[in-house]
């Protein structure tokens, strides 16, 4: 008390917090000093092994101890961002030049690519390396990991529909829907059957059944992904359709010298050491871009060729006094965009100089495209059947039909565009409105006549029940005669 007082007389309220100041300073200067004279004494510390992860934008530090085999997770650097690496690495430097080899402090970098990708217009595609763990019966895929606690809080897990059509939502809805995750290895069922090579796991649902739709959304893309693993590939199969399996089993068998599996059936736990969910698909229908992927459509062609054992590699080149005919295909439907009157273009193609045959296209994919390979030229209306001009060869000529309907965007981007990288010569003839027989079911003023778009406007169901569903073709043969006569121009190039 007399201690206070005497304080309290002598000093002032502000010199009293200053004296505080000045003994805490004090007292830490003295424990500086402690440490430095006692440090010989003091034993080193267990060196640690500083390890930034990253996985899917998310940072984390995890110190380890190097001494022994347990290692601890900090808490996340929420404020470390990627330009944090350059001086990440100049701290390493830094520390190795001061600190004595026994008490190095080690900084790692680490980046883990998001397994899956997203952003692809056509399809959604993951690659997974690892060990790679498939439960069919739950359809879900786990990479698993003995360091996926650093991981807690980041992006562990994707939800694919392994079909390259996005964005299409009639098509997708018919399609499983598979969960892509990173997994510690107590959170799955150990391996019950182990393979030694990789797996692509994609779906036969969507609009498999429709020719176009086989080749674009699936034969093609399926080519693309899997043809790098010249045959040491596993297929996985989702939404199977046996069926389409005996569709295209000569091209299935190019592709994977393995059995198909069923994965939806499947109870056991399947293990690989790399899985593609999902497949690669080119931007354009019936196109592959060599800029992009390491094959062309020559490529894909010319492995046509040899799955089906197609002869042809050329088109006939015509010349003057030439006796061979040159072969046209038309190709006939017998439903809806059919020629209602197939024997006057036969007659008039044959006066031109055409041996004519008339087919429709059959389940049996082997023997239509031994027919097609054997023509020159290829015509039909707008439908699934033009997508058989795959099968033709080289310098031969497609001519695609378009109907009333505003198709022509149709007709371009399906058929019209894709040839050109098939080394195939394309011709497009509109039919007018009196080669249509909607003529018979409308009044010439019709908005059907007049306004295509307007139809259009009211969405995919109306557009179809009248243009696609209901119209049949009747060509004008003296007019389209000279589309013929330039087919054979063409061919004498």
């Amino acid at each position: 008390m007399m201690y206070d007082d005497l304080l309290a007389r002598s000093f002032s309220k502000h010199e009293k917090k200053k004296l505080g100041y000045g003994a805490f300073f004090g007292c830490l200067l003295i424990a500086l000093s402690f440490c430095t004279v006692f440090k010989p004494y003091l034993g080193p510390l267990p060196a640690l092994n500083l390890k930034q992860s990253m996985a899917a934008g998310f940072k984390m530090l995890m110190v380890r101890d190097t001494s022994g085999s347990y290692s601890t997770p900090l808490a996340p650097l929420t404020h470390l961002s990627e330009t944090n690496t350059s001086s990440s690495q100049e701290t390493v430097k830094e520390i190795d030049k001061m600190e004595p080899v026994t008490n190095k402090t080690e900084l790692v970098i680490k980046k883990m690519e998001p397994l899956c990708d997203v952003t692809e217009r056509r399809g959604d595609i993951c690659n997974i390396n690892g060990d790679v763990r498939i439960q069919g019966n739950s359809s879900s895929v786990f990479l698993v990991s003995s360091e996926m606690s650093i991981l807690a809080g980041s992006n562990n897990s994707w939800s694919i529909r392994p079909y390259a059509r996005k964005g299409d939502r009639a098509a997708m809805s018919q399609i499983k829907e598979w969960s892509v995750k990173l997994s510690g290895r107590d959170e799955i069922s150990p391996c019950k059957k182990n393979h030694s090579v990789p797996a692509i796991l994609f779906s036969q649902g969507g609009y498999t059944g429709n020719h176009f739709h086989d080749f674009s959304d699936v034969v093609i893309p399926l080519y693309l992904t899997s043809r790098q693993y010249n045959g040491e590939v596993q297929f996985l199969i989702t939404d199977k359709r046996p069926w389409w399996i005996a569709k295209f089993k000569a091209i299935l068998k190019n592709l994977s010298r393995y059995e198909l599996i069923d994965i939806d059936r499947e109870e056991e736990v399947h293990c690989f050491p790399n899985v593609v969910v999902g497949l690669k698909r080119d931007v354009k229908e019936l196109s592959i871009d060599p800029s992009k992927y390491s094959y062309s459509m020559s490529d894909f062609r010319e492995f046509l060729r040899s799955c089906y054992s197609l002869k042809n590699a050329n088109a006939i080149k015509l010349r003057d006094g030439q006796r061979k005919k040159p072969q046209l295909l038309i190709i006939s439907r017998k439903r809806t965009r059919s020629f209602t009157n197939i024997g006057e273009i036969t007659k008039m193609a044959s006066r031109l100089g055409y041996k004519v045959t008339v087919a429709e296209p059959t389940m049996n994919v082997s023997k239509f495209a031994e027919l097609v390979n054997s023509c020159d030229v290829l015509m039909g209306v707008h439908g699934a059947g033009l997508a058989n001009v795959v099968f033709l060869p080289k310098n031969a000529i497609l001519i695609q039909v378009v109907p009333l309907g505003g198709f022509e965007w149709l007709a371009r981007t399906y058929y019209g565009e894709p040839t050109k990288d098939m080394n195939v010569k394309y011709l497009e003839y509109k039919i007018s409105t009196k080669e249509s027989t909607l003529v018979q079911q409308y009044p010439p003023d019709h908005v059907v006549f007049k306004d295509p778009y307007s139809i259009q406007k009211q969405g995919w169901i109306a557009f179809k029940s009248v243009y696609l569903d209901k119209q049949n073709v009747k060509l004008d043969v003296n007019r389209f005669r000279t589309t013929l006569l330039k087919a054979l121009e063409l061919l004498h190039q």
